[in-house]
């Protein structure tokens, strides 16, 4: 997959994610915040490069990095925690969507019960699975 696909699936796949609201931000053109209740899970770079920063199971962090040339850190947010993965690089398209998924669960993992109803309710109304 080239990576102007692979850029478009994955902003598809972070929209498609139940409750997942996407925000550019102002301040950095090209730079769109995935968030679910509120929490960060996906921040996408569209401008010099094409990336995705996603939060990530800490004891998969290093294996990542080494696995891959095109995961590295590229943020403010702790890099134990936050990998940022290059989309021209060497990840496989399939492993670039179980991140965007696993980032997602991560998150949603830690809402508080109230959150959780809520997602759940707004995924009833719009008729979600």
């Amino acid at each position: 997959m080239s990576h102007g696909r692979l850029t478009d699936a994955v902003k598809a796949a972070l929209a498609a994610k139940r409750g997942a609201v996407a925000a550019a931000l102002p301040s950095s053109p090209g730079v769109v915040m995935y968030k679910v209740m509120g929490k960060i899970f996906a921040i996408l770079e569209i401008r010099r490069s094409e990336a995705v920063i996603l939060k990530c199971d800490p004891n998969a962090v290093e294996i990542l990095r080494a696995q891959y040339a095109g995961v590295g850190h590229r943020s403010h947010l702790d890099r134990r925690f936050w990998i940022c993965v290059d989309l021209a690089a060497d990840v496989p398209g399939e492993e670039v969507e179980r991140l965007v998924a696993q980032s997602y669960e991560l998150v949603r993992a830690t809402l508080t019960r109230q959150q959780r109803a809520a997602l759940e309710a707004l995924s009833a109304v719009a008729g979600v699975g």
